[in-house]
């Protein structure tokens, strides 16, 4: 999938990376060394279908076409996380949430009402909040 122009379809893009992102923290969870790693995964997991329902919300209240928007930026090749270690999973999830970063701060941009684009930017701060403590326990493991 590459150049979408219909808000619906970006929407529901939205809305499978979540679902994803959903399933990637319950498989880290897992795989963590440490309880509060793990915990910390499980909320991830469970923000991520908050932040699927309030794009399904959105969803509903659309329906309107908006400019081309080119969504290929923002896929990821997973891998195969079962053969990456627990620096990899660090590595490979702040680049993730990255990549949501960018999505909703990019897709806030276009969206054209503010209770819309409050939304959006709302789920890159929180998606920001996961990738600072991914960091952490990446910088954590890179002391020890």
């Amino acid at each position: 999938m590459g150049k979408i122009d219909s808000i619906n379809d970006i929407l529901e893009f939205a809305i499978e990376r979540e679902i994803e992102a959903n399933q990637l923290y319950m498989y880290m969870a897992k795989r963590m060394k440490t309880a509060v790693m793990s915990k910390m995964c499980e909320a991830f997991a469970q923000e991520e279908l908050e932040h699927k329902d309030k794009l399904e919300m959105e969803l509903i209240k659309q329906g309107k076409i908006v400019r081309q928007f080119d969504i290929s930026a923002y896929t990821m090749e997973v891998g195969d996380p079962i053969n990456m270690n627990y620096d990899e999973l660090l590595m490979f999830a702040i680049k993730k949430e990255q990549t949501s970063i960018d999505f909703y701060t990019d897709l806030a941009e276009i969206v054209k009402d503010k209770e819309s684009r409050d939304m959006l930017l709302a789920l890159a701060d929180e998606e920001t909040i996961h990738k600072l403590q991914f960091a952490a326990g990446h910088n954590s493991l890179k002391q020890a």
